[in-house]
């Protein structure tokens, strides 16, 4: 369970934010100052995940619909690119489809970087394959055989255990490995967060480039966040994992009860500097709140009631 304690990498130990920020390595953003009807004003900048930088896009432009004196933005250079501006002081808020790894964690440090994970919303890591496969289910140990580093498979007919006769060249697609996907991938089927074979069509963060192979190559195979497949569901189709308990489909159902082998947390992580500021702590309180309607707008699966409640919680104890 997440900690209602500042996360700090510092050895600073516990942040109130009713403090005024204090510039700790900030210097990319904005101050705010009250509006001309005393309203929220200034500026707040999030970047990082592709998965999450659609569910960000919806929570900023409500917010900003509801306050216009303050301009978000929403940058995607991948969960580890806005990790490594974030912890540069460059950004209020980093998205991100993995929690913080070490390496990061200390980039942070080292520039006075304080920071919390607050999950925003779940996902189905989805493996997506051309409509006309007929393949409906693949095990954990089939994944592993398929993107094993050193890996020869080629052709779906050498898939060990496959239960349709499918002869037809494998092309697969996958993020870069600077994603935060690529991380939660390679972790949960591979055992090993990096373990990769390499000789894949690497899509860095443009999700939409592996999309097309899948849509174009009967042979084609890509994983994905869940969002991205519902966008595409008429033309892709999803394959159900199987993790030694039967063949299972990537839903939110199935995510919410723990039975998918691929569910994830999606995350913010917002500067404590950033979090002092009116309008970004009205921001993450915002993003919570409405957290049905931001999420489902880009078909996310929303926070359960349980986990909502603890990320209020969570950010309310962070302004005590």
């Amino acid at each position: 369970m997440i900690s209602t304690k500042w996360l700090s990498v510092a050895a600073a130990g516990v942040l109130t934010l009713g403090l005024v920020a204090c510039g700790n390595g900030d210097e990319g953003t904005n101050g705010s100052e009250p509006g001309a009807n005393g309203g929220l004003s200034g500026s707040v900048e999030l970047d990082g995940s592709s998965t999450v930088g659609p569910i960000s896009e919806v929570a900023a432009e409500l917010f900003m619909r509801d306050n216009n004196g303050v301009q978000v933005t929403v940058g995607v250079s991948g969960t580890g690119g806005g990790f490594e501006r974030f912890c540069r002081g460059e950004t209020d808020i980093s998205n991100a489809s993995r929690p913080i790894r070490d390496d990061e964690a200390a980039l942070c440090a080292s520039n006075g970087v304080e920071y919390e994970q607050i999950t925003v919303a779940n996902d189905a890591l989805s493996v997506l394959v051309h409509l006309d496969n007929p393949v409906d289910c693949l095990t954990v140990e089939q994944l592993q055989a398929i993107w094993a580093p050193g890996s020869s498979i080629n052709n779906w007919s050498q898939v060990p255990g496959l239960d349709v006769d499918f002869d037809q060249p494998l092309e697969l697609y996958g993020p870069g490995t600077t994603s935060g996907t690529f991380d939660f991938f390679t972790e949960e089927v591979m055992g090993e967060q990096g373990a990769s074979r390499d000789d894949y069509n690497d899509i860095g963060e443009d999700d939409a480039t592996g999309m097309v192979g899948v849509q174009g190559t009967l042979g084609a195979l890509f994983y994905v966040g869940f969002t991205h497949y519902l966008e595409n569901q008429d033309t892709v189709k999803a394959l159900q994992i199987d993790s030694g308990n039967g063949c299972v489909e990537p839903s939110g159902d199935t995510v919410r009860d723990g039975s998918y082998p691929l569910g994830r947390g999606l995350y913010i992580f917002p500067s404590a500097s950033a979090l002092a500021r009116p309008e970004v702590m009205a921001f993450v309180e915002y993003y919570l709140d409405n957290n049905d309607q931001i999420a489902g707008a880009v078909g996310a699966i929303p926070l359960t009631d349980a986990q909502r409640s603890e990320m209020l919680t969570l950010v309310a104890g962070l302004v005590s």
